[in-house]
């Protein structure tokens, strides 16, 4: 009797039976092109390989009996999955679909380079892991408190780091006193709705303070929140570069965590893991234990500003004499479809001047890990991102996504510059407390 698994037996070209990219999702490609100028790595070097019509193709050749080749999955790996092709699309290609099917087929099917083994197996050691992260705060800290990032510029030594070393320095953000959450936080006044909250892993690990904001906004707006103790990875970073069985792994041990939480809603702060939660029955959907937990689970989740919108403002919003640059996260404008909403909520507040970014539509270079994995154009497209930023002369840089902050903050003390930076709802919770507008603009 053979051990081999029924996907190889099926095998046929680039991949095998378990879930390739769907030939009638290819099919509804008509090749117009409308996708070119949105596409990052297109705009960054012209290939038609490179865009996400020409990665389209080379999945139709794979079905068809091409093999997968290093060449193949060196264009699958150049993608930063942001979907700005997807809002460009006239015809609806669902490309997040066809991506996330191709990248799994790559994981199983390539063979990496021992190099590309170590740093995956790396940051996929660390990463998904909060416990982890935050173990990471207290050495990072004194790092920074006794400033040896600067010192080890100094002397060149980071300069002779590889790319991915370099950039991973590079990203770390101020590591700042983290503010305690307990596991419920009651509404003030009438209560409105019952909301869990996901507190994510780099959220919670280096950017406390947004989920502490977004638990003060919430109960100011009539919110009772509920926040399980544990909580772990809800699988976006391995879902999107194609670790699909760890992927369904986490969500399943995700839903488990809410499943006796008795919310109205589920919400989420980070942009990028907002967009994997909403895809929970698709990534479940041969699990048949899970299937319709991730239905229910993902009819319930809302990125905080998608929710507040819903629910409509009733705390007194104070002014805040600022002018703002607002990000768009691409997994939340262009993954999830959410762009006027937290543009509506900061031009709610009293005094503040909202300011739009030339070529907001494109990605930053952050995408994940995408600029751990990619430097060379992640940094490329972080230095075009904080070139733009900085034609706004706003006060202060505001987006939904840390790894979006992480990747604008280095980009501007590569050009010499800082800007502060903050959460839409860190703004909005400053507001709503009545602070100084200097309490948001220090870097």
């Amino acid at each position: 009797m053979s051990d081999t698994p029924p996907h190889d037996l099926l095998r046929s070209g680039a991949f095998d039976a378990q879930h390739p990219p769907q030939r009638e999702l290819i099919d509804d490609c008509v090749h117009c092109g409308f996708c070119l100028p949105s596409c990052p790595t297109y705009d960054l070097w012209g290939e038609e390989m490179d865009s996400p019509r020409g990665r389209i193709y080379l999945m139709k050749e794979g079905l068809e009996g091409e093999p997968m080749t290093d060449t193949m999955v060196g264009h699958m790996d150049a993608c930063l999955g942001c979907m700005a092709c997807v809002s460009a699309c006239p015809s609806g290609v669902r490309y997040g679909t066809l991506i996330n099917e191709t990248r799994a087929q790559i994981e199983r099917n390539h063979t990496r380079s021992r190099w590309e083994k170590l740093l995956r197996t790396a940051i996929f050691t660390v990463f998904p892991y909060p416990r982890r992260l935050r173990a990471m705060r207290g050495p990072l800290a004194l790092y920074q408190r006794l400033r040896l990032g600067a010192l080890l510029r100094r002397t060149g030594i980071t300069a002779a780091l590889p790319p991915h070393l370099r950039t991973m320095e590079s990203l770390a953000p101020p590591i700042n006193r983290a503010p305690r959450l307990g596991h419920r936080v009651p509404a003030r006044g009438a209560r409105r709705a019952t909301v869990g909250m996901i507190t994510g892993c780099v959220q919670s690990a280096f950017f406390p303070d947004v989920n502490a904001a977004t638990a003060r906004v919430l109960a100011a707006e009539g919110c009772d929140v509920v926040i399980p103790p544990a909580q772990g990875c809800c699988g976006a970073l391995s879902e999107h570069s194609g670790r699909e069985e760890e992927a369904v792994a986490f969500a399943r041990t995700l839903l488990d965590t809410f499943d006796e939480s008795r919310v109205d809603h589920i919400v989420i702060n980070s942009a990028g893991c907002g967009s994997t939660l909403k895809e929970y029955p698709q990534l479940l959907r041969d699990d048949p234990h899970y299937a319709a937990k991730a239905e229910r689970f993902a009819a319930k989740v809302r990125d905080i500003a998608e929710l507040l919108t819903e629910l409509g403002p009733t705390a007194t919003r104070h002014p805040l004499p600022a002018a703002i640059a607002y990000h768009d996260a691409c997994h939340l404008s262009h993954g999830q479809g959410i762009r006027s909403q937290p543009r509506d909520l900061l031009r709610g507040i009293p005094g503040l001047e909202l300011r739009e970014i030339n070529r907001g539509e494109l990605c930053c270079g952050s995408a994940g890990i995408y600029n751990l994995l990619q430097p060379e154009a992640a940094q490329e497209l972080g230095d075009r991102k904080a070139a733009h930023v900085q034609d706004t002369r706003a006060d202060l840089l505001v987006t939904a996504n840390p790894g979006c902050s992480m990747q604008i903050r280095a980009a501007l003390e590569r050009r010499g510059e800082a800007l502060p930076m903050a959460h839409t709802v860190q703004v909005l919770d400053a507001s709503i407390r009545g602070e100084a507008v200097d309490t948001l603009l220090h870097t």
